[in-house]
């Protein structure tokens, strides 16, 4: 008699149960990353810089633009890193571009200091990121990132 007590409460709870698994899974967006790779100072003092985009995202995200702020060595100005990748990078992936820049003079300084004397070279990156998440409207995400590089062995004016 108490299993019959029992029945229709089981069969609700069951009920709830397959109703949370008809949602799929859940779609987050979370706010992108970027980085430098590698930075390498080029004979006629541009720099190629490969910046790497991060999706931290649940779902795949268009990056249309960047605009970010670059200074090494604490306080020198380097430049403006901007791009239009119109890249799509799938949930919780990485892609890297390449972008040329022609750094301010103490930004050079900077960075062939730290290349000659064979050490590391801290350095920020500030501004935004402009994406669309799949399925969702355009979006502007401010990035802040500090970091360090250091020269690569074997490689010339290379800093990773």
């Amino acid at each position: 008699m108490k299993a019959r007590h029992w029945t229709p409460w089981l069969a609700l709870g069951l009920a709830a149960l397959l109703a949370g698994c008809v949602s799929g899974p859940v779609r987050r967006v979370s706010e992108p990353s970027a980085r430098i790779q590698q930075l390498t100072v080029r004979a006629d003092g541009n720099w190629s810089i490969e910046l790497r985009i991060e999706n931290f995202s649940s779902v795949p995200m268009r990056f249309d633009a960047v605009d970010l702020h670059l200074s090494v060595a604490q306080q020198a100005d380097a430049g403006q890193v901007r791009a239009q990748p119109a890249l799509s990078i799938g949930p919780e992936s990485a892609d890297v571009i390449t972008v040329t820049l022609m750094p301010q003079v103490s930004g050079k300084i900077a960075a062939a200091d730290a290349l000659a004397a064979g050490r590391s070279v801290p350095y920020t990156l500030s501004g935004r990121i402009d994406a669309t998440p799949d399925q969702g409207k355009p979006r502007v995400f401010n990035i802040e990132r500090k970091s360090e590089l250091s020269p690569a062995p074997g490689l010339p004016g290379v800093l990773r």
